[in-house]
């Protein structure tokens, strides 16, 4: 396998990084002349070898890497961003029958995941408010692990959530992409069931940076109950509006979603769980995307290496501590002779 040139992508803005680099120089060369002016029998070791491993990790998270390998040039130079809506309603049970929506946008994530094999995904859900779950990153496991442990929101918990409630937040995720990787394609893909619980108005949602994605749709009009937690044993959410509580039933706003598919220029697509994969795809990929290729140019991930670095050096603290615990020997107690 051949390799090429050094490349970084970093997992945080490089300014950001470089400001923490010196930052802790900094402070270790001014820790280091302290202790040698004060307590100069006191051995500096410890101390430097901890600085060390962190510095190695601040230079992992520059992620560098060789060019090199193989990936699908198709998808290589596409960032993927998963907005998912987690708010209570969500947890409505119309998918499939019976099964809740967000069950729905766990499959349907994934298989836009596999047929994108090779881009750079990041996963930002909403409710009462806006989280970065996944940052940009090629490594589809951590995709996998965050979806697979995605839950509703407790309803106790819900104060009602706009259904743009990433909105800004998404925002600022493209720019930055955009700044870091210009000319690089971003795909959007809204899940959700466009119930605006919160008091406000939604805001728009902004189009600048989108080359593409879709809108998917989870629910029913009919609508469905909410268990009040993930436990299989909980209870459903209560409606208390009236003299007559009952169980609360969320229904989907097909209106909202179309809004919000236009707003973000790409299609909108009901998701029932018997449409194939390629509905979502289908007029979801910017047309400067070619033909996904076996055979392009990949990476080879280096962080890993600086990673173990620092796992050896910050193992020698516990190690230490330990060996001065084994080196305590209880004094022993002389009896006075008769």
């Amino acid at each position: 396998m051949a390799v090429g040139t050094m490349t970084f992508a970093p997992l945080v803005p490089w300014p950001l990084l470089a400001l923490a680099c010196v930052a802790l120089l900094s402070f270790t060369a001014w820790t280091l002349v302290l202790r040698k002016r004060s307590r100069p029998q006191q051995p500096w070791k410890p101390a430097a070898l901890r600085s060390a491993a962190v510095l190695l990790l601040l230079l992992a998270a520059l992620r560098p890497g060789w060019t090199g390998g193989q990936a699908q040039t198709g998808t290589a130079d596409l960032d993927v961003f998963f907005v998912v809506d987690t708010s209570t309603s969500m947890a409505a049970e119309d998918y499939k029958g019976t099964s809740p929506r967000l069950s729905g946008v766990q499959q349907d994530v994934m298989a836009i995941a596999k047929e994108l094999a090779g881009a750079k995904f990041s996963l930002i859900t909403f409710d009462n408010k806006a989280t970065v779950r996944v940052p940009l990153t090629q490594d589809a496991t951590a995709l996998q692990t965050a979806m697979a442990t995605l839950q509703p929101q407790n309803s106790r918990y819900a104060k009602g959530s706009s259904v743009t409630g990433a909105a800004q937040l998404l925002k600022d995720r493209l720019q930055t992409a955009r700044q870091q990787h210009p000319g690089r394609p971003a795909l959007v893909f809204y899940a959700g069931d466009g119930e605006n619980t919160s008091a406000e108005a939604p805001s728009p949602m902004d189009s600048a940076n989108v080359a593409g994605g879709a809108v998917l749709g989870y629910g029913t009009g009919q609508g469905g109950r909410m268990k009040e937690t993930s436990n299989a044993d909980a209870g459903y959410v209560r409606d208390r509006t009236s003299d007559t509580p009952q169980d609360a039933v969320s229904r989907m706003d097909e209106g909202q979603l179309r809004t919000i598919a236009d707003q973000l220029h790409v299609p909108y697509t009901h998701r029932t769980g018997t449409e194939p994969t390629s509905d979502m795809l289908s007029h979801a990929r910017p047309g400067a995307i070619t033909a996904m290729t076996p055979d392009g140019p990949g990476r080879v991930e280096l962080y890993w290496l600086l990673a173990l670095a620092a796992f050896l050096l910050a193992i020698h603290e516990p190690l230490r501590h330990l060996t001065a615990l084994q080196s305590l020997r209880p004094a022993v107690r002389k009896e006075p002779t008769p």
